[in-house]
């Protein structure tokens, strides 16, 4: 695990298409910046990649919102999420889109916009087990491969940006929090259904990092970032600070 006084290479990676792996290139700094937002739920990670992808003049990829897609989709078609080969046979049927600015990120299914359906509890629930599903971890990895690699810079944030999906990223975050406030903040971003309290979503939260916990190791190249006692601005100034510094260059928002 590196600290945020280390220093990174001075070259900037960029991930190859649905092909494969990631390739390093370009001698002009900055160019192509790919900076890694990795971390449980309710870690902030969202508003913070949001927050450094506006300071930094990047796009902005929220892979979590794929995944959530496709759960949505197969629920809303009446399929079991829990089983694997249902899963895996219409994994590559529906449409969908995500939206990169980074002021006002959308995700769309067949057209449709769904970017307050896939946050309801009944998706978050699901989408654990259908982003375990290989068949729909591939199709989703390389969708987010050719997004990044056609951004020409961008903060991807989800569970294996660092790891799986743009392991030569320069730079990479793990993002974390303690799992009472990670329960608050995700408690507040749940729409539809039922009242739910904080203490329930802890409950559920533990079980949920439990599934997903083989796509959620940190890579042992990046650097972790404690949110507990972190305002979002402070959270989104470290995260600039180290992707200045790898870069070597300056941002102005």
């Amino acid at each position: 695990m590196r600290t945020g006084t280390d220093s990174c290479p001075g070259r900037v990676a960029r991930v190859k298409t649905s092909a494969g792996l990631a390739e390093e290139s370009e001698t002009d700094r900055g160019s192509g910046l790919v900076v890694a937002v990795d971390g449980p739920s309710g870690a902030g990670k969202s508003s913070a990649s949001r927050g450094a992808a506006r300071a930094l003049g990047l796009r902005y990829l929220d892979t979590g919102s794929m995944y959530r897609a496709l759960t949505w989709w197969l629920l809303d078609h009446g399929a079991d999420t829990t089983d694997p080969e249902v899963v895996a046979r219409l994994a590559a049927e529906p449409v969908i889109e995500v939206g990169t600015d980074p002021a006002a990120p959308w995700t769309r299914v067949d057209g449709t916009d769904v970017s307050e359906a896939i946050r309801t509890r009944e998706v978050t629930d699901a989408v654990s087990a259908v982003a375990a599903v290989p068949q729909v971890r591939a199709r989703l990895i390389a969708m987010q491969r050719e997004i990044i690699a056609s951004a020409g810079g961008i903060v991807a944030e989800g569970r294996d940006i660092g790891t799986v999906v743009a392991p030569e990223a320069p730079v990479k975050v793990y993002l974390t929090a303690s799992a009472a406030v990670r329960a608050v903040r995700r408690t507040a971003e749940m729409a539809g259904g039922p009242p739910v309290t904080a203490a329930q979503t802890e409950a559920d939260q533990a079980l949920r990092d439990q599934r997903d916990a083989a796509q959620s190791a940190m890579a042992a190249d990046a650097v972790e970032i404690d949110s507990t006692g972190l305002s979002l601005a402070e959270v989104v100034a470290r995260i600039v600070a180290l992707a200045t510094a790898c870069a070597g260059a300056v941002w102005t928002a």
